[in-house]
């Protein structure tokens, strides 16, 4: 019995001193209560400023990314490929290649890659079309879709028909009223040069019942009826 009121008295004495610890470090805190917010509120204001900082820095890039994009458009539209993809010294131009490499994390980056992309394309360089329209991403429902389809267009030049069925189908997953019939046409007729008639008939058909008041589904049926 008596060593069973020792254990009790420890367990006691053990829990004061508990008491006394926590007692002791809450009126410390209580004390030092003007401190302690002081260094919360200043840590949240470092916090803050480092955020607001990067935003900044991050919005100032991309801006620069824009005024460049601005202009190596007008050589683009001018039909200048050479120019739009590697700049113009005298026009202060960096080019698409330049912006896309420099801001590739940034939105315009990525816009520049998809003009590097269709500079390329239209000059019949297939192969870095395809490497420049690859890094494009977007969930615009026209541009994305649209960039996709071009990717498709690509491959289709460098007759691999396995990747351009895929781009093409992942453009036509968008629901895009005027790209996703056009691209499930494209892969329609990439299926049949593949000679899969059955995948290609799906396509044409999901024209015509999705679609029907698209160009595609004009002429639709004469496609069915050679995939059948």
């Amino acid at each position: 019995m008596a060593k069973k009121n020792q254990k009790f008295v420890k367990e006691d004495e053990q829990l004061e001193s508990v008491n006394q610890t926590l007692t002791g470090a809450g009126k410390w805190i209580e004390d030092h209560s003007t401190l302690l917010i002081s260094c919360v509120v200043g840590i949240a204001v470092v916090i803050l400023g480092v955020m607001l900082l990067k935003q900044e820095v991050f919005n100032k890039k991309a801006l620069l990314a824009s005024n460049e994009n601005a202009k190596s458009v007008i050589f683009f539209m001018a039909g200048d490929y050479e120019k739009a993809l590697a700049g113009d010294e005298e026009a202060e131009c960096e080019g698409f290649l330049s912006t896309a490499k420099k801001y590739g994390f940034y939105q315009e980056g990525k816009l520049a890659a998809l003009y590097a992309g269709l500079c390329y394309f239209e000059q019949g360089e297939y192969e870095d079309a395809v490497e420049y329209l690859k890094k494009y991403s977007s969930d615009d429902l026209t541009i994305g879709p649209a960039a996709k389809q071009k990717l498709g267009d690509a491959y289709i030049e460098l007759q691999d028909y396995t990747n351009a069925i895929k781009a093409f189908e992942a453009a036509a997953k968008s629901g895009n009223e005027i790209i996703a019939p056009m691209s499930l046409k494209k892969a329609g007729l990439a299926y049949l040069h593949e000679d899969n008639k059955a995948k290609a008939l799906k396509a044409f058909q999901t024209i015509k019942e999705k679609y029907p008041a698209s160009t595609e589904a004009q002429d639709i049926d004469k496609y069915i009826a050679i995939a059948e």
